[in-house]
């Protein structure tokens, strides 16, 4: 299987988790998911009472300069584990 079709067999893989992963997986997730499909992160930082927008923007911001083939390596590695 290519890395293209890992990835999307990881983002289908990931929406049947029987366990809810903690809130620095999911942030994981999504900014592996985010730097994968989109690339850097864009935009300004959301405000500072948007909390949730806030600790999202952060996290994409970690994943800057990472290719979108590491981003989604390790966004099936971080899947494959929580899956176990």
């Amino acid at each position: 299987m290519d890395l293209a079709a890992s990835f999307q067999d990881a983002q289908a893989r990931v929406k049947t988790l029987t366990k809810a992963p903690s809130n620095d997986e999911l942030l994981e997730l999504y900014a592996l998911y985010k730097q994968a499909s989109a690339g850097d992160v864009t935009g300004s930082r959301p405000g500072m009472m948007d909390f949730k927008g806030r600790a999202k923007f952060d996290a994409w911001a970690t994943k800057k300069g990472t290719s979108k083939d590491s981003a989604m390596t390790a966004y099936v590695a971080l899947v494959d584990r929580l899956v176990k």
